[in-house]
């Protein structure tokens, strides 16, 4: 299971999609996660696109972090479609997108 809240997958999923005048805000979100959240973010957007089943996950997240060769904030920033994979894949992984979204906002 995903150490990093689902929370914080949500608030990079919703910045995502206001990438034009958010872009800045979001860079410097994914940057100051863990690198841990880091790899277990990418690995969301992986599991969303497709690039992995639930079931991989771990694997997932082990390629996430020894694949890391440029800075994860350009890495998903410069993915197409990173809202909408990241949203699928917490959804993927049993994550209720819009009861997380629905915090986010709350709070």
């Amino acid at each position: 299971m995903l150490e990093i809240s689902p929370r914080k997958v949500a608030q990079v999923a919703m910045m995502a999609r206001e990438l034009d005048r958010a872009e800045g805000e979001l860079r410097a979100f994914i940057e100051r996660m863990s690198m841990d959240d880091q790899a277990e973010l990418t690995a969301v957007m992986w599991i969303g696109r497709g690039s992995f089943e639930v079931e991989e996950l771990g694997e997932a997240i082990a390629t996430a972090r020894s694949e890391a060769t440029i800075p994860t904030a350009d890495y998903l920033i410069g993915t197409p479609h990173l809202a909408d994979n990241i949203e699928a894949g917490l959804e993927a992984l049993g994550i209720d997108v819009g009861d997380v979204e629905e915090d986010v906002i709350g709070r």
